[in-house]
């Protein structure tokens, strides 16, 4: 289990109903056995659930790069975000894009003008 998002895994998941497959097989009724089918159709759904969270990895991998790709093709072009003026208050304002970067989170980050702006915060692009 992972601590920071409190997710099990379908690995672990597994693992855990393998642990206790093999205590229920060790303790089973001789004359009441587990059904097979049962047990082949829980393993069939374990093996789903590990497709589906890798290709949702990948897919998250193939996201990032994007993004980042997108964020390299503003550079030139001017942008539109919101950003906080002087008085405190939440205004539109832009300028044309210089540079593009990554925080230590991961972010995206654009440097237009003098003001540095998230990739989520841009509201329009003009060439």
């Amino acid at each position: 289990m992972s601590e920071a998002s409190g997710i099990n895994t379908a690995s672990s998941i597994q693992a855990d109903y393998m642990k206790l497959l093999i205590s229920q097989l060790q303790n089973q009724d001789p004359l009441e056995p587990l059904d097979n089918n049962e047990m082949a159709s829980q393993l069939a759904q374990f093996s789903q659930l590990q497709q589906i969270e890798s290709m949702n990895t990948n897919f998250a991998q193939v996201l990032v790069s994007m993004e980042r790709s997108y964020a390299s093709s503003l550079i030139g072009k001017e942008v539109s975000f919101l950003a906080e003026s002087e008085s405190g208050m939440q205004e539109i304002t832009g300028g044309v894009v210089e540079e593009v970067y990554y925080d230590v989170d991961g972010e995206i980050l654009l440097v237009a003008g003098d003001r540095t702006v998230n990739l989520k915060d841009v509201i329009s692009v003009k060439s």
